[in-house]
């Protein structure tokens, strides 16, 4: 028992330090590779030297390519718990903020705020995007709740789910006929979803709201290890199902609505990141899974970006067409696994 313990113990700090030192490369080959490649050395130097203060690497690396890096990390990370937690609540692994058309929802509501209040007011905070897509958001996941409640199984739900996608994209679109060209072209941009608007200022706000979602998801590990093992065992255990399933709604509801008001849509990371955080550590014990899932999220996020900059240089790939191509299949197999399974 010892012995296994101490084995289980050992998984779980290897599998920490090999993110860690992914998390790691994925920096250092960030910053390093673009249009400017810039020796490593050299990126040590000027980010903890503070050498070359003024050249153009320094400014490449300081005002482009570090805050990019890190929203990609950040924002990654929040998709990836985002799904897990939508996950823990549906007790079904294809669960996902894109699949059930949450994010769809959120994009709904920011493409109102940029064709009709940002196109007659001009600038306006970043926060109100943030609200405008969690408002969105919530207002999906209501309907999937009230849908789920007849739904036979998650099969409906998640046609459900799509349906509902389109329904927001056919509102979405119906909104862009009235828009102006400069609008248009500012939501097209955004809904194609890319890390490039990333900036400090931005990064701050992020940082903000995914912590503090992040440390409250921790809060709730052991009432979402309690639900994980059915509603009757959670009740014996003193927990309050409604408040504990509002608190998993809504924490889900801010990562991915952060995550669409600052890159915009990013596909199947929600889905795909839980089940490889899953499988690194062979458990699905939210203690464990939530950190895992936020840097399973990150790396794969960094990376994701980074070929989608790099790949067809100078043109750059949508990230949620990359994250597609590598997500997709995960997918796919966790989706036949459990055809096998019911068989």
């Amino acid at each position: 028992m010892e012995k296994k313990r101490f084995a289980i113990r050992l998984r779980y700090q290897l599998v920490f330090l090999a993110l860690l030192a992914l998390v790691a490369l994925g920096i250092v080959l960030n910053v390093n590779t673009g249009s400017v490649n810039i020796p490593v050395v050299k990126i040590f130097k000027i980010i903890f030297l503070r050498i070359e203060e003024g050249s153009v690497d320094s400014k490449i690396i300081w005002s482009i390519r570090l805050p990019r890096l890190l929203t990609a990390a950040v924002l990654g990370g929040a998709l990836a718990v985002s799904g897990f937690l939508l996950q823990t609540f549906f007790r079904n692994p294809i669960a996902g903020p894109f699949v059930l058309g949450i994010s769809s929802g959120a994009k709904m509501c920011v493409g109102f705020v940029i064709i009709f209040i940002i196109g007659s007011y001009g600038n306006i905070p970043p926060y109100l995007l943030v609200l405008a897509a969690f408002v969105g958001s919530l207002i999906i996941m209501g309907f999937v709740l009230l849908f789920s409640q007849r739904a036979k199984n998650m099969s409906m739900l998640l046609v459900i789910g799509i349906m509902i996608g389109y329904i927001c994209s056919a509102i979405t679109d119906f909104c862009i006929a009235f828009a102006k060209d400069s609008d248009i072209a500012h939501l097209t941009s955004w809904s194609m979803g890319s890390f490039s608007g990333a900036a400090w200022d931005t990064l701050g706000i992020i940082c903000a709201i995914v912590g503090s979602a992040l440390v409250l998801s921790m809060l709730i590990s052991k009432p979402m290890d309690a639900y994980q093992l059915g509603e009757g065992y959670a009740k014996s255990m003193g927990i309050n199902i409604r408040l504990f399933r509002v608190v998993l709604i809504a924490l889900s509801s801010i990562l991915s609505a952060c995550v669409t008001a600052f890159a915009g849509p990013i596909s199947f990371v929600g889905i795909a990141v839980p089940q490889i955080a899953k499988f690194l550590m062979k458990t699905a014990k939210p203690i464990v899974i939530i950190p895992t899932s936020f840097l399973c999220g990150a790396v794969f996020c960094m990376f994701c970006d980074l070929i989608a900059r790099t790949a067809f240089a100078p043109t750059e790939l949508a990230i949620g067409t990359v994250t597609a191509f590598f997500g997709a299949p995960v997918v796919i197999s966790l989706m036949i696994q459990r055809r096998s399974r019911q068989q």
